[in-house]
C-alpha cells in the first residue's frame, strides 16, 4: 500500500495590520528543508516601505491597545494558548520541516511556546504598582507601570516558535504593539501563528511579520523611528552590539539575550546516572543548537572515565535521520554553515591531541547532518573552548579542584547558564553562587522555564525574558508626587 503524502500549506507572505500582503517590490526567497537540501516555499522579502506600513499600522493600534483593561488583554493571551495548544502537532512538523530538529525536539518547542502565552496571560493582570509616603517631605509616592511604545522584536533560527512566543506575549500583555522581523533561514512558523493570533482576538495592527532577506537594512530602519520605544533581540553577541549601537541613537529599551559558551560540572559525589542524563539534556536539546547548551564538560579526574563511558553509550544510542521520521533523535542542523562550524571546531580539537570517542564525521550525502560526537582531553588552546560549538558535539575536559574549575567555567566573556551535578546540596549551592551566570542547573540539565526569568550576565545580554520581570521589560515605571 502507497503511504500517502501529506501537502503541507504555509502562509508565505508579510503579515501587515492584520492582513497577509506580498512586498511592495514583489521581491521573495526560499526557504530550504535542511534535511535534504530541497526548497520549502518561497517568502516575500520585506522592503523599507513594508517597515514603514508596519510602522504606521502598529503606531495607529497602540492608543486603542494600551488602553484595553488587563483582564481583555489577559483573554486573548489565554484564547492564544488554547489555540497554539491544540494545533502544536502541526506547529511541531513546520518546525522539523523548516528548522531540521527531531519530531521530539519540535513538540518540545511547540508546547515551550505555546506556554508563554498562558503565562503572560496570568502575568496581564499582575502589572503591580506601590503607593508610599516619602519620610522626608510626606508626599505620596505613587508608582505605575505603562506600555512602553512599540517594540521590535528580532527572533533566531533555533526556536522560530518559543523565541517569537517569548517575546510577543509580554510585551502584548503590557500594551505594547509589536513589529517583528524572523529569522530569514526559519519564518514560515511565526507567519504560520499569525492567523491564530487573529482568530483569538488580536486586533489588526497589533502583532506585524516582515520576513526579509535584508535584515540590516529593515532593523536599522525600525530601530530609528521615533515611535519604537524598545528593542528586544535573541542572538549572537557579535549581533548584539551592532544593534545596542543603534538603540543608542533614540535611547531605545534594549532586551538582549545573546550568545552562551556553558560549561557544564560533574563533581566526584554526583550521581552518574542523574549526571549523564542531565548532560545528555543540556547538550543534544535541539541538537545542541542553543545558546543554553552546553558546551565545556568539566567532569572530576575520580569519575571522568566511568562519565564518558557511560555518556558516549548515550549519546551512541541516538539514531539520526529526518526529523519527520519516527524514531528519530537527532535532525539535521539548519544550514551548511552551522554543520562546517561544528566540523571545524572537530577537527581543531583532534588536532591538539584530544580523543575522539564516537562520531566525528558528517555522512554524504544530502542534508546538513552531523553525527553526535564526544571527544575528551580538549585541551585549553581549542577553538570550542572559546567559542559555542552550536551542534550535537561534546567537548570533555578533567578538573581535580572546586577552585579551579571554578575559575575555568567563569574564565569567558559569556554569562548565560551553568550546570552543576553534585549529591552535596550545600556545595552545590556554595559553587552555584560563585558562577558568574544569569541561570544556573542544579542537577538539571534544563533552566528554560516560561515562570522563570531567563537571561545572562556579562556580555550573554541584557534583560530578562519570561518570569515576572520578563513584562517589565515592555513597560516603563511612571512616579506620580501627589500630596492629600
Amino acid at each position: 500500500m502507497q503511504k500517502a503524502v501529506q501537502t503541507d500549506h504555509f502562509e508565505t507572505d508579510l503579515f501587515i495590520d492584520g492582513a497577509f500582503r506580498p512586498a511592495s517590490d514583489g521581491a521573495r526567497f526560499e526557504i530550504i528543508n535542511p534535511a535534504d537540501e530541497t526548497a520549502l516555499a518561497s517568502v516575500a522579502s520585506a522592503t523599507i516601505e513594508d517597515a514603514g506600513a508596519a510602522l504606521d499600522a502598529a503606531g495607529a493600534a497602540f492608543a486603542d491597545w494600551a488602553s484595553r483593561t488587563p483582564r481583555q488583554r489577559s483573554e486573548i493571551l489565554c484564547r492564544a494558548w488554547e489555540l497554539m495548544d491544540a494545533r502544536k502537532e502541526e506547529f511541531a512538523r513546520l518546525i522539523t520541516l523548516e528548522n531540521g530538529k527531531a519530531r521530539a525536539d519540535a513538540m518540545g518547542e511547540a508546547t515551550y511556546a505555546a506556554e508563554f502565552f498562558r503565562w503572560f496571560a496570568e502575568e496581564a493582570v499582575r502589572a503591580d504598582g506601590l503607593i508610599g509616603r516619602a519620610p522626608a517631605s510626606g508626599a505620596r509616592i505613587i508608582v505605575q507601570h505603562k506600555p512602553a511604545g512599540i517594540a521590535v522584536l528580532v527572533t533566531p533560527w533555533n526556536y522560530p516558535a518559543a523565541m517569537g512566543t517569548r517575546k510577543i506575549a509580554p510585551a502584548l500583555a503590557a500594551g505594547c504593539p509589536v513589529i517583528i522581523k524572523p529569522a530569514s533561514e526559519t519564518p514560515l512558523t511565526m507567519l504560520a501563528l499569525m492567523p491564530l493570533l487573529r482568530e483569538a482576538g488580536v486586533p489588526d495592527g497589533v502583532v506585524n511579520v516582515l520576513p526579509s532577506r535584508r535584515t540590516g537594512p529593515i532593523v536599522d530602519h525600525l530601530m530609528h523611528d521615533p515611535r519604537v520605544r524598545v528593542v528586544s533581540f535573541t542572538g549572537s553577541t557579535g549581533v548584539g552590539r551592532i544593534l545596542l549601537k543603534a538603540a543608542a541613537d533614540q535611547v531605545l529599551k534594549p532586551a538582549m539575550e545573546l550568545g552562551g559558551n556553558a560549561p557544564l560540572i560533574v563533581f566526584d559525589d554526583a550521581d552518574l546516572d542523574v549526571a549523564v542524563e542531565g548532560a545528555m539534556l543540556a547538550k543534544m536539546r535541539n541538537l545542541g543548537e542553543a545558546c543554553t547548551a552546553a558546551n565545556r564538560f568539566y567532569v572530576h579526574e575520580t569519575i571522568h572515565d566511568a562519565f564518558v563511558e557511560k555518556f558516549t553509550a548515550a549519546m551512541g544510542r541516538l539514531r539520526m535521520g529526518n526529523g519527520l521520521d519516527e524514531g528519530v533523535d537527532v535532525g539535521p542542523l539548519v544550514n551548511a554553515d552551522t554543520r562546517d562550524k561544528v566540523a571545524h571546531f572537530v577537527r581543531d580539537a583532534l588536532s591538539k591531541g584530544a580523543t575522539l570517542h564516537l562520531g566525528g564525521e558528517a555522512p554524504d550525502g544530502p542534508g546538513f547532518f552531523y553525527p553526535p560526537t564526544v571527544i575528551s582531553g580538549v585541551p585549553l588552546t581549542a577553538d570550542c573552548v572559546s567559542d559555542e560549538i552550536f551542534g550535537p558535539v561534546a567537548m570533555i575536559q578533567s578538573f581535580t579542584d572546586t577552585e579551579d574549575v571554578i575559575r575555568r567555567a567563569n574564565e569567558t566573556e559569556y554569562g548565560l547558564v551553568a550546570y552543576v551535578f553534585t549529591e552535596n546540596f550545600k556545595r552545590g549551592l556554595q559553587v552555584c553562587e560563585r558562577l558568574d551566570y544569569g541561570m544556573v542547573g542544579l542537577n538539571r540539565g534544563l533552566v528554560s522555564d516560561p515562570a522563570a526569568p531567563f537571561g545572562g550576565t556579562k556580555q550573554s545580554g541584557l534583560g530578562r525574558e519570561g518570569g515576572h520581570e520578563g513584562m517589565h521589560e515592555f513597560m516603563e515605571a511612571q512616579y506620580i508626587s501627589a500630596a492629600w
